[in-house]
């Protein structure tokens, strides 16, 4: 899988996990596929509320009104703009996926909603900027990492 990750998209991230400091903050990604296993992030969620220090777990109310105002701005074209995956801050601790976020999406992909893959990036704001790790998950198959490319 190739996944692009605009400027303004990196730099929007950044802002809301930089405000929301020590506390995990998380929500759904929506992207464009560009050609067949070819992503560009698009837009996110945000659930501000719902975080700890060390656990996030989204509301999906908040995020189905945010799929579909954005399914509203393109038109649903599904098969262009989509629900892509999640996203989360670990603003304490390195961002990759823990134990709980490896089963958290694998339940989501083999689960009963036949979701076939889904990515999940995790981010974490630092002095440097936003530092930032993509997983793919697919049904069936080991998790596996995802080169994001600056675009």
């Amino acid at each position: 899988m190739r996944l692009a990750m605009p400027h303004e998209f990196r730099t929007r991230l950044h802002e809301v996990v930089k405000e929301a400091g020590r506390r995990e903050i998380g929500g759904v990604l929506m992207a464009e596929q560009i050609e067949p296993g070819s992503f560009r992030l698009v837009d996110f969620s945000v659930d501000s509320r719902s975080g700890g220090a060390a656990h996030f777990v989204r509301s999906v109310e908040h995020h189905q009104e945010a799929l579909a105002a954005f399914f509203e701005r393109t038109g649903s074209d599904y098969g262009r703009f989509n629900y892509l995956g999640e996203w989360h801050s670990h603003p304490n601790h390195l961002p990759v996926p823990s134990g709980e976020d490896t089963a958290s999406m694998r339940d989501l992909v083999g689960g009963e909603r036949d979701i076939p893959f889904a990515v999940l990036l995790i981010v974490r704001a630092s002095r440097r900027g936003l530092m930032c790790t993509a997983t793919l998950f697919e049904h069936g198959a080991d998790a596996a990492e995802v080169a994001l490319q600056p675009e």
